[in-house]
């Protein structure tokens, strides 16, 4: 018999109730293990060893993978594996997160011996509490559903979604006490995109003998050689303390040509200056930097060191090669 549109939008429907009303009672559930777990976890001497197998086994993967993310180093390894050589790869400082909604698969309670047996601590996510997985473990978080989302109750589904929901937890949780901020995460994501939107200016800027700079006193054809040379499309103008009193632009060179005219290169630096430039902290994000430029029209701007002096320069197509833009 053919299946309706209605029927396919309705079986959708039902499946997404049930698994997020599975996420919520698992949410409602949580007790001080959950607290127990994530101090476990930020004592973590070594690594977290995160285990599953079948489609537990695909959870725990994506937990390990988003504990080492967000700055708590993990692996996955599979318990199959574990006993054809992959035990080495366990140390007694280790803390293993055992993921298992049964709690008994045999392939598992081979590990749990091997690991309880060298005194790695353990913490179970089980939807068992009478389980080897529950007994084994120093903590226990139980992510137990009351049916699974697709009508024989086979098929793992709304069992996975706690568990991998639990994972994000306790993930989430330890970078709060971990005090893991956007900027570690960018430090972990150099090369995808958020990486990208996270990267400080100081990662990006041109300094040392890059940036371009000349005195007041500076004529203004040193400071016509000084952007040749830097090709940034500016220079800064300093004082004898290195401290920026203004800028040059190309835009002020077309500027100051039209007001002076063949007499431009009789001016000095400060003459034609812009005083009181714009600035950014090197310690800002880079799209921070790219805000301003969008806002006030440039393509440049003076990077700060937080006393007053030139730390380096930004330039829009430092941006281009991140592919922020």
């Amino acid at each position: 018999m053919a299946v309706t549109n209605d029927e396919i939008l309705r079986t959708g429907r039902q499946v997404l109730e049930i698994e997020a009303e599975a996420v919520k009672n698992v949410a409602l559930r949580l007790d001080d293990s959950f607290v127990q777990a994530v101090r476990l976890l930020s004592r973590a001497q070594s690594r977290v060893i995160v285990t599953g197998i079948g489609k537990s086994g695909l959870v725990a993967r994506k937990i390990a993978a988003t504990l080492a993310s967000c700055g708590t180093p993990s692996m996955f390894v599979h318990p199959v594996e574990a006993g054809h050589g992959d035990l080495g790869m366990i140390v007694k400082k280790d803390i293993m997160l055992a993921v298992s909604y049964s709690g008994d698969t045999r392939e598992m309670v081979e590990l749990l011996d091997f690991v309880k047996r060298i005194g790695v601590k353990l913490i179970g996510i089980t939807g068992n509490q009478r389980s080897k997985l529950a007994r084994y473990s120093d903590v226990v978080l139980e992510a137990r559903v009351e049916k699974e989302a697709e009508p024989s109750g086979v098929v793992p589904t709304a069992s996975t979604t706690a568990a991998l929901a639990m994972g994000d937890a306790l993930a989430v949780a330890l970078m709060r006490v971990k005090d893991f901020t956007e900027h570690d995460f960018a430090f972990f994501h150099p090369r995808g995109e958020l990486g990208r939107k996270l990267l400080k200016i100081k990662h990006l800027m041109h300094k040392g003998r890059q940036v371009p700079k000349v005195y007041r006193d500076a004529p203004m054809s040193a400071v016509l050689q000084e952007m040749s040379d830097k090709k940034l499309g500016m220079t800064c103008i300093v004082d004898r303390e290195q401290n920026l009193i203004g800028v040059i632009t190309d835009g002020d060179l077309r500027r100051k040509l039209q007001e002076f005219g063949e007499a431009l290169l009789d001016q000095k630096a400060g003459e034609c200056m812009t005083a009181d430039p714009l600035v950014v902290d090197r310690e800002e994000l880079a799209t921070h930097a790219l805000n301003l430029m969008e806002e006030n029209t440039v393509t440049s701007l003076v990077v700060s060191s937080g006393e007053g002096k030139v730390a380096g320069i930004i330039h829009l197509h430092d941006l281009w090669r991140t592919e922020m833009i």
